[in-house]
């Protein structure tokens, strides 16, 4: 089986990142987690830290490979065999621009296929801003990441 990729920014990995990995690990070997540099969308962690937070979060599943990549995802793709891209919809609002970048990526390698993953109930309404918009004002993120990753925040800030 062709390994898939799940890419995001992951400013900071929230639990509803983390329910789509293990969904998309129970279904792939490898499932390729790609941290995207994106200067566009101002992250709040470097780089190097969202990776290291995604490969904490990570730890425990041994199919999942956390990198870090700049430029087009359908390169990316294209150079670790990758025929399907996974992506979370939390809300139908979420659909519109994923329903483009999936049309866009095929356009750009037409065998990719962007299959499209619902995080489990409870993780529905997180998101990394919503996490950055708490911690900006000093609140409680704990019920929003992964443990390791609250720790490695903590440590941070």
């Amino acid at each position: 089986m062709h390994p898939a990729i799940y890419p995001g920014t992951f400013d900071p990995i929230t639990n509803g990142h983390l329910d789509i990995i293990k969904k998309g690990a129970n279904l792939f070997n490898p499932l390729i987690v790609a941290v995207a540099k994106s200067s566009v969308k101002n992250p709040m962690f470097s780089l190097p830290e969202r990776l290291e937070m995604l490969q904490l979060a990570t730890k425990s599943l041994d199919n999942v490979q956390c990198l870090a990549f700049e430029g087009l995802l359908c390169d990316l793709a294209k150079s670790y065999s990758c025929k399907w891209i996974i992506r979370g919809l939390r809300a139908v609002s979420d659909f519109e621009f994923e329903f483009q970048m999936g049309y866009a990526n095929k356009s750009l390698n037409p065998e990719l296929e962007t299959l499209f993953f619902m995080p489990a109930l409870q993780n529905a309404f997180i998101s990394s801003s919503v996490v950055r918009s708490i911690l900006s004002h000093k609140g409680q993120i704990a019920h929003l990441v992964p443990p390791l990753v609250l720790d490695f925040i903590n440590q941070r800030f």
